[in-house]
């Protein structure tokens, strides 16, 4: 037996195999159960008592060699297989496909001209307080903005059936406050960002919308170079030729205030049912900061002048996309989504 043990493992280490299917049947012929060795494992027990531990180590071993072979020759052929692999490098990628939300894509354009006119980008948080909010915006205690049909409160104790200070922001003004409060001047910022007012939805409203507004302080800044702001940011985003129109308004924070319209880019300014046959569309609403608020904040009204604007970015992605449902831009459908470009 112990002659029959060398011959075969002399068989086994000098074994190469062309292919893996001679390899799998290398491995049968010896491992499998009515292969080589299990046959010897059985003939091991007719052996005399005296011979089995060195016929026992003779037959490990050769089980081993052939586990090894088996294994040396699998990662022979793995190897091979990757270094013959024909791959050129220099080939491009192949082309990418996807879509980025028409609402990201809005903002990066709005943010982008903001920034070529030397507006830095702020941020604060979503859950804020009503100083912040509305108290240091000149909001009064009795102002409808406070009720709690407009805005989400966040009650401190579910016991309390009155509103807390805490509550979702309903504009992004609280990020110019924040502002106001910590930089040094001039300001010029704009302050992109989610807000949240109690409405019901509809095609023309939401509870979570998406806002921009802008903030600029400084000395003689003027109701001049606001309209000079907004009429080169209208030419930049909706193109040369589109009209701008400033109507009187009334917001807490501003004064003197004003709403901006553009002539309606999807009649042409002829009237359809997104502009109410006017030819003309609102799209912000804007003024000169009010000396309040400059005080609140630290600020001399005496020394400097400043102007804010705001404008919701579903809105402005809606005339440029010429999109009559709000809805559309949160129910994640992918017939909706993959209109629009990647990059």
């Amino acid at each position: 037996m112990n002659e029959r043990i060398e011959q075969i493992l002399n068989e086994v280490r000098g074994f190469k195999a062309d292919s893996k299917e001679a390899l799998e049947n290398f491995r049968i012929t010896y491992l499998s159960k009515k292969g080589i060795i299990p046959a010897l494992f059985a003939d091991f027990k007719t052996i005399a008592p005296e011979l089995r531990k060195e016929m026992g180590m003779k037959l490990n071993e050769l089980k081993n060699a052939v586990q090894e072979k088996v294994e040396e020759q699998l990662q022979l052929f793995e190897s091979q297989q990757v270094d013959t692999f024909d791959f050129d490098m220099s080939m491009p990628a192949n082309e990418m496909h996807g879509a980025r939300h028409p609402l990201s894509i809005v903002r990066r354009d709005i943010n982008s001209i903001f920034e070529h006119l030397g507006f830095t980008i702020a941020e604060g948080p979503e859950i804020e307080d009503d100083y912040h909010v509305f108290s240091a915006l000149n909001f009064p205690p009795d102002h409808p903005a406070r009720d709690m049909q407009d805005t989400f409160f966040i009650s401190k104790d579910p016991s309390e059936n009155k509103p807390s200070d805490i509550l979702l922001r309903t504009h992004t003004s609280s990020v110019q406050v924040r502002a106001m409060e910590s930089r040094k001047m001039p300001i010029r910022i704009i302050a992109p960002g989610r807000v949240f007012r109690n409405e019901a939805i509809s095609a023309r409203a939401h509870c979570i919308f998406h806002q921009i507004e802008g903030l600029y302080i400084d000395k003689n800044v003027s109701f001049v170079d606001l309209k000079q702001t907004l009429y080169h940011f209208v030419q930049e985003f909706f193109g040369e030729g589109t009209k701008v129109r400033f109507r009187p308004s009334y917001f807490p924070f501003t004064e003197t205030s004003a709403e901006m319209d553009i002539s309606c880019n999807i009649c042409g300014g002829e009237g359809c049912n997104i502009c109410k046959h006017t030819g003309w569309v609102e799209i912000l609403g804007c003024g000169m900061c009010d000396p309040n608020i400059l005080i609140s904040s630290g600020i001399d009204p005496e020394i400097y002048t400043g102007f804010a604007f705001g404008m919701g970015i579903e809105r402005i992605a809606m005339l440029k996309y010429q999109i009559n449902d709000l809805r559309l831009f949160f129910e994640n459908d992918l017939r909706f989504l993959e209109q629009f470009e990647l990059a």
